[in-house]
């Protein structure tokens, strides 16, 4: 929670439990000083009558502010209506000391009661608490000039003014320390709080990144089920490759122009699927450790492949690219054949999430220092700045939720990173985006 929100919160809290504690208060301070006319019988019957009518009067006062409380404008001002119903007894109380024997009077002791629950019980602001704390020694030093006819300082006086002053001191230093509790308090309730949104938060992304994890485990099981097929599938395709070109040879299917055109079609099909099947079980077959440093391929034919096994996404893309007559390059074929399907994949994605045509990529490569440094450039809506250096990180992406775990080009920058490239990214944001990385040239004689 930012600062001035946090404040603000603190502040409705605080103005809630101000309203709670002062409803209480006032209503044992109407009991306390009813019961203060035991008291006053016991020392001053002769004053009892004037007395009770004084503690009926403000007992009545503190209860219609207790009403009052009920309202929204009370509420919004609570401190000030508890700064108003305690401060009657302190008025009723300074007129009972005067009344009666000035400084030698008991009844200074409720003030003092009254200082000390302003800052200890009350929850009252500091400033609020010094205010009131002043202006009950204003009040006790009032009542004994008036009861003496002037200012007399007399033992009693003293003694009873610093104790009214201490116990203003201790009550603003408890009400300081009170206040600073309460809003670390609130503080480490409302991180504890944020906490727990943030962790309901990764819960749910982790039970919707757990479930797409599990629904890529299937699809992983399906591609290594599918690997294992592909030579089972290779024969019968070359049994049947034989028999188109045995059956072509027929002196019928020469004569008849439909039966040879409909060969040369099964024949064209049956190529389709020799050429699907050999880039599958190139993207299949994937090589590491001492392999992956003997490896050497064809960038050029690794880059068919991955266009043609993209083929059903890249309908209406125009996809051209500008190589060197020399692309052997040294690794994993298959591995780099997955990550230039990503890359394609991603740039067909975010140029359809535009939806402006032509939808264009192009893909140059060149050779400098004895590495082919390749570029894969689409005309899509490009990379926003500031997701440009995240592009790379796991679990980001800026896909819809379900449609994408962020992985893609985490894995293919761990791809180019293990042949000892770099994967980057350029773009201009409305314009264009472009996926770069580079492969070291073979040393392989039988180029």
């Amino acid at each position: 929670m930012d600062r001035p929100g946090l404040h603000a919160g603190y502040t409705a809290v605080l103005r809630d439990f101000r309203l709670e504690f002062s409803r209480g208060g006032a209503y044992t301070g109407i009991v306390l000083i009813l019961l203060g006319m035991g008291l006053d019988s016991a020392l001053y019957p002769d004053m009892q009558r004037s007395f009770t009518g004084a503690r009926v009067l403000v007992a009545a006062l503190i209860f219609c502010v207790a009403l009052a409380m009920r309202t929204r404008w009370a509420q919004e001002r609570i401190a000030w209506m508890t700064f108003a119903w305690l401060l009657l007894p302190q008025l009723m109380i300074a007129w009972m000391i005067a009344m009666t024997e000035g400084a030698a009077s008991i009844y200074y002791v409720g003030m003092t009661l009254a200082i000390y629950s302003s800052g200890i019980v009350l929850a009252f602001g500091l400033w609020q608490n010094m205010v009131f704390g002043a202006l009950s020694c204003l009040l006790y030093v009032a009542a004994c000039a008036w009861h003496a006819g002037g200012a007399q300082l007399s033992p009693e006086f003293v003694v009873n003014c610093l104790f009214l002053v201490m116990s203003a001191s201790i009550s603003a230093v408890f009400t300081y320390f009170n206040e600073r509790a309460r809003f670390m308090l609130f503080q480490l309730k409302a991180e504890v709080a944020q906490k727990n949104l943030q962790l309901e938060e990764t819960n749910k992304d982790l039970a919707d990144i757990k479930g797409q994890m599990l629904q890529q485990e299937k699809m992983a099981a399906i591609g290594t089920l599918a690997a294992g097929l592909l030579h089972e599938v290779n024969n019968p395709v070359n049994f049947c490759m034989m028999a188109i070109d045995v059956a072509m040879e027929e002196p019928a299917a020469r004569q008849n122009a439909l039966i040879s055109e409909c060969l040369a079609d099964a024949k064209q099909g049956m190529l389709r699927v020799q050429h699907i099947v050999s880039d599958l079980k190139t993207f299949a077959y994937r090589k590491s450790g001492d392999q992956l440093e003997r490896g050497h391929f064809q960038f050029q034919r690794a880059l068919e492949s991955a266009i043609r096994l993209v083929g059903h996404e890249t309908k209406n893309v125009d996809i051209s690219h500008a190589l060197p007559e020399d692309t052997l390059v040294r690794g994993d074929e298959a591995a780099i054949v997955g990550v230039l399907i990503n890359l394609l994949g991603n740039a067909v994605l975010s140029m359809r999430k535009r939806n402006l045509q032509p939808f264009e990529i192009r893909i140059s490569a060149y050779w400098q220092d004895e590495r082919l440094h390749v570029s894969v450039r689409d005309n899509g809506p490009g990379i926003e700045p500031e997701n440009l250096a995240r592009v790379f990180e796991p679990f980001f992406t800026t896909r819809e939720v379900g449609q994408g775990l962020g992985l893609g080009l985490s894995i293919s920058y761990g791809v180019i990173k293990r042949h000892g490239g770099t994967l980057s990214a350029e773009s201009v944001f409305g314009s264009w985006a472009s996926m770069n990385f580079d492969l070291q040239r073979s040393d392989w004689e039988g180029r």
